[in-house]
Protein backbone atom coordinates (compact mmCIF):
# COMPACT_ATOMS: atom_id res chain seq x y z
CA UNK A 1 0.00 0.00 0.00
CA UNK A 2 1.47 3.48 -1.10
CA UNK A 3 0.43 6.76 0.27
CA UNK A 4 0.13 10.15 -1.02
CA UNK A 5 2.13 12.51 0.80
CA UNK A 6 -0.02 15.83 0.85
CA UNK A 7 0.91 19.00 2.76
CA UNK A 8 -2.36 19.77 4.73
CA UNK A 9 -2.67 18.85 8.37
CA UNK A 10 -4.90 16.04 7.22
CA UNK A 11 -3.08 13.77 5.16
CA UNK A 12 0.07 14.06 7.26
CA UNK A 13 -2.46 12.77 10.37
CA UNK A 14 -3.33 10.10 8.12
CA UNK A 15 0.03 8.95 7.06
CA UNK A 16 1.04 9.38 11.29
CA UNK A 17 -1.80 6.96 12.05
CA UNK A 18 -1.25 4.58 8.93
CA UNK A 19 2.65 4.52 9.74
CA UNK A 20 1.83 3.82 13.31
CA UNK A 21 -1.02 1.22 12.82
CA UNK A 22 1.82 -0.32 10.78
CA UNK A 23 4.08 -0.89 14.03
CA UNK A 24 5.91 2.73 14.20
CA UNK A 25 5.90 4.30 17.46
CA UNK A 26 3.19 6.73 18.46
CA UNK A 27 3.94 10.00 19.77
CA UNK A 28 3.49 10.91 23.16
CA UNK A 29 0.08 12.17 23.86
CA UNK A 30 -1.53 13.36 26.73
CA UNK A 31 -1.85 11.15 29.46
CA UNK A 32 -4.85 10.43 30.94
CA UNK A 33 -6.20 8.11 33.80
CA UNK A 34 -9.47 5.96 33.42
CA UNK A 35 -11.47 5.14 36.33
CA UNK A 36 -14.28 2.64 36.19
CA UNK A 37 -15.94 2.84 39.72
CA UNK A 38 -17.66 -0.52 40.67
CA UNK A 39 -16.65 -3.48 39.69
CA UNK A 40 -18.60 -5.31 37.06
CA UNK A 41 -18.34 -6.91 33.65
CA UNK A 42 -18.12 -3.38 31.87
CA UNK A 43 -15.48 -2.39 34.11
CA UNK A 44 -13.15 -5.44 32.91
CA UNK A 45 -13.11 -4.66 29.29
CA UNK A 46 -13.02 -0.67 29.44
CA UNK A 47 -9.91 -1.03 31.64
CA UNK A 48 -8.70 -3.80 29.80
CA UNK A 49 -9.40 -1.85 26.09
CA UNK A 50 -8.30 1.01 28.20
CA UNK A 51 -4.98 -0.03 29.21
CA UNK A 52 -4.42 -1.12 25.85
CA UNK A 53 -5.08 2.40 24.51
CA UNK A 54 -2.80 4.43 26.40
CA UNK A 55 -5.44 5.23 29.28
CA UNK A 56 -3.53 4.52 32.89
CA UNK A 57 -5.90 2.05 34.38
CA UNK A 58 -7.59 2.29 37.73
CA UNK A 59 -10.51 -0.12 39.28
CA UNK A 60 -11.95 1.99 42.14
CA UNK A 61 -14.42 -0.27 44.18
CA UNK A 62 -15.34 1.46 47.22
CA UNK A 63 -16.55 -2.36 48.93
CA UNK A 64 -13.39 -3.69 50.01
CA UNK A 65 -14.27 -7.43 49.52
CA UNK A 66 -15.13 -6.62 45.75
CA UNK A 67 -12.18 -4.55 45.67
CA UNK A 68 -10.12 -7.88 47.17
CA UNK A 69 -11.95 -10.13 44.60
CA UNK A 70 -11.58 -7.84 41.26
CA UNK A 71 -8.86 -8.83 39.28
CA UNK A 72 -8.49 -6.97 36.35
CA UNK A 73 -5.27 -7.33 34.49
CA UNK A 74 -3.20 -4.34 33.29
CA UNK A 75 -5.26 -2.20 35.89
CA UNK A 76 -4.94 -0.91 39.63
CA UNK A 77 -7.44 -1.80 42.25
CA UNK A 78 -8.09 0.94 44.88
CA UNK A 79 -10.63 1.65 47.32
CA UNK A 80 -9.68 4.81 47.79
CA UNK A 81 -10.45 8.57 45.93
CA UNK A 82 -7.26 9.47 46.01
CA UNK A 83 -6.89 8.09 42.27
CA UNK A 84 -8.44 10.76 41.20
CA UNK A 85 -6.34 13.53 39.04
CA UNK A 86 -7.45 16.44 36.50
CA UNK A 87 -5.77 13.75 34.05
CA UNK A 88 -9.04 11.31 35.28
CA UNK A 89 -11.97 10.45 33.41
CA UNK A 90 -14.91 8.46 35.72
CA UNK A 91 -16.48 6.21 34.18
CA UNK A 92 -19.33 4.48 36.99
CA UNK A 93 -20.56 1.35 35.57
CA UNK A 94 -23.11 -0.06 37.67
CA UNK A 95 -25.87 2.07 38.17
CA UNK A 96 -27.78 -0.48 40.14
CA UNK A 97 -25.04 0.10 43.24
CA UNK A 98 -26.73 0.75 46.40
CA UNK A 99 -23.35 3.15 46.63
CA UNK A 100 -24.45 5.01 44.21
CA UNK A 101 -25.53 8.50 45.21
CA UNK A 102 -22.82 8.39 47.68
CA UNK A 103 -19.90 7.74 45.73
CA UNK A 104 -21.10 10.30 42.89
CA UNK A 105 -21.61 12.72 46.01
CA UNK A 106 -18.26 12.23 47.29
CA UNK A 107 -16.58 12.08 43.55
CA UNK A 108 -18.13 15.85 42.95
CA UNK A 109 -17.11 16.51 46.60
CA UNK A 110 -13.26 15.92 45.72
CA UNK A 111 -13.76 18.07 42.19
CA UNK A 112 -10.17 16.65 40.53
CA UNK A 113 -11.53 14.39 38.02
CA UNK A 114 -11.48 15.66 34.63
CA UNK A 115 -14.65 14.05 33.37
CA UNK A 116 -17.14 12.01 35.10
CA UNK A 117 -20.03 9.86 33.54
CA UNK A 118 -22.63 6.94 34.44
CA UNK A 119 -23.66 4.18 32.42
CA UNK A 120 -27.05 3.54 32.05
CA UNK A 121 -30.18 3.77 29.50
CA UNK A 122 -30.72 7.37 27.93
CA UNK A 123 -34.83 6.23 28.17
CA UNK A 124 -34.62 5.55 31.79
CA UNK A 125 -34.15 8.28 34.62
CA UNK A 126 -30.73 9.04 35.88
CA UNK A 127 -31.45 7.21 39.56
CA UNK A 128 -28.80 8.75 41.10
CA UNK A 129 -30.44 12.04 40.58
CA UNK A 130 -33.02 12.19 43.57
CA UNK A 131 -30.13 10.98 46.01
CA UNK A 132 -27.92 13.58 45.28
CA UNK A 133 -30.48 15.84 45.61
CA UNK A 134 -31.61 14.98 49.17
CA UNK A 135 -27.76 15.21 49.91
CA UNK A 136 -27.85 18.74 49.03
CA UNK A 137 -25.74 18.70 46.49
CA UNK A 138 -26.30 21.40 43.73
CA UNK A 139 -27.77 21.50 40.24
CA UNK A 140 -24.54 23.05 39.13
CA UNK A 141 -22.67 20.14 40.46
CA UNK A 142 -24.77 17.43 39.57
CA UNK A 143 -24.90 18.75 35.76
CA UNK A 144 -20.92 17.81 35.86
CA UNK A 145 -22.58 14.10 35.59
CA UNK A 146 -22.66 12.83 31.81
CA UNK A 147 -25.41 10.41 31.43
CA UNK A 148 -25.59 8.38 28.87
CA UNK A 149 -21.84 7.86 28.00
CA UNK A 150 -20.61 6.71 24.93
CA UNK A 151 -20.90 6.88 21.01
CA UNK A 152 -24.76 5.70 20.23
CA UNK A 153 -23.62 2.33 18.09
CA UNK A 154 -26.39 0.64 20.01
CA UNK A 155 -24.30 -1.63 22.23
CA UNK A 156 -25.62 -4.13 24.66
CA UNK A 157 -23.09 -6.50 25.58
CA UNK A 158 -20.20 -5.45 27.96
CA UNK A 159 -17.64 -5.34 25.40
CA UNK A 160 -19.78 -3.21 23.21
CA UNK A 161 -20.43 -0.58 25.81
CA UNK A 162 -16.33 -0.93 26.95
CA UNK A 163 -16.08 0.22 23.24
CA UNK A 164 -18.25 2.42 22.84
CA UNK A 165 -17.71 4.49 26.15
CA UNK A 166 -13.71 4.42 25.39
CA UNK A 167 -13.99 5.69 21.59
CA UNK A 168 -15.99 8.83 23.09
CA UNK A 169 -13.05 9.09 25.53
CA UNK A 170 -10.81 8.69 23.20
CA UNK A 171 -12.68 11.00 20.34
CA UNK A 172 -12.42 13.78 23.45
CA UNK A 173 -8.83 13.26 24.15
CA UNK A 174 -7.79 13.90 20.84
CA UNK A 175 -10.03 16.64 20.31
CA UNK A 176 -12.34 14.55 17.48
CA UNK A 177 -15.77 15.27 17.31
CA UNK A 178 -16.76 11.77 18.30
CA UNK A 179 -18.43 12.63 21.48
CA UNK A 180 -20.91 11.44 23.87
CA UNK A 181 -24.26 13.22 22.15
CA UNK A 182 -27.50 11.43 21.95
Amino acid sequence: MTHQHDTTTDAVTEDSACAIAHGAPAPATETRTLIAVFASPVAEFLLHFGADCGFRAVLLEPDADRAAAARTAGAEVTGSFDVLDPSADVVVTDHHRPQLDSVLRDLLAVGKARWIGVLGNPRHPAPYLPGLREMGVGEEDISLVHRPVGLNIGSRTPPEIAVATLAGLIADRNARPGGFDF
